[in-house]
């Protein structure tokens, strides 16, 4: 019958499948065990705190034993929460500026193609997002050469990860653009001391500025004051004591 012929022929075939392990050669065992693995040992935290950045991760192989080797270091980008919020900046008129929404460390890295689109909400510092209008510029920067008070508004960026249009950031630049007639407003100037201290973050009593160098003048001065006053009186009555006690002693002379 054709099933009693097949039989010798499966008998074959499964003696051969018996045979394939002794078949392997003696040394693929050490083969195996010299197999190498590379793994990050260390990474650096994210170089910005929202956003595309970049972090420096140290791979090295690692052997069976656990022994580090042929350690290299790597850049790559790092993603933070996208939302970058808003960035407010004061510039005069007539002077050039520059926004940029990625830095260009992150965008010459090797990897993922990013697009730009900016919108633009003109005479108002907000992060309404109904508020904003298409402005055409496909570059990650934007140039003002020379910034006018017409440009003043609040710009904002999006980049997005071109194969899959993942938003990876969002940040707001509210531009104010000084006209020429008020430059020559120093705003530091304009503050009290109290807010100078307040805007850059030291206490009142830690900090030396022209009131209160004023202030410790006028008390070297009262202290320079009260000790003229002190010595004046301590000399008066050192001579006067003196002289009491010379007239004492002519007067008792005189007597005898």
């Amino acid at each position: 019958p054709p099933q009693m012929e097949h039989g010798p022929v499966v008998a074959i075939l499964l003696c051969a499948l018996l045979r394939v392990p002794a078949a392997l050669p003696s040394g693929s065992e050490p083969i195996l065990l010299g197999l190498k693995a590379r793994l990050v040992v260390n990474s650096t935290p994210c170089s910005v705190t929202c956003g595309l950045g970049i972090k420096e991760e140290r791979l090295c192989e690692l052997s069976p034993a656990g022994e580090r080797r042929n350690c290299s270091v790597l850049r790559s980008r790092c993603l933070s929460d996208w939302i970058c919020g808003l960035r407010h900046l004061s510039v005069p008129e007539g002077k050039p500026l520059q926004l940029s929404c990625l830095s260009p460390d992150t965008a010459s890295l090797e990897g993922q193609d990013f697009g730009y689109s900016w919108r633009f909400a003109r005479g108002l510092i907000t992060t309404n997002d109904l508020l904003f209008h298409p402005f055409r510029n496909p570059s990650p920067s934007l140039s003002f050469s020379p910034a006018l008070e017409s440009h003043s508004g609040t710009y904002r960026c999006d980049v997005q990860v071109l194969s899959s249009f993942q938003l990876v950031k969002r940040i707001y630049f509210g531009l104010r653009v000084i006209p020429q007639d008020l430059v020559n407003l120093d705003f530091q100037k304009s503050l009290t001391w109290e807010q100078q201290l307040a805007a850059s973050g030291e206490e009142l009593g830690n900090a030396t500025g022209p009131r209160e160098r004023e202030q410790q003048h006028w008390e070297v001065w009262e202290k320079q004051g009260v000790y003229e006053v002190v010595l004046g009186i301590g000399s008066g009555a050192i001579v006067g004591i003196l002289l009491s006690l010379g007239l004492c002693c002519l007067g008792h002379v005189c007597r005898k």
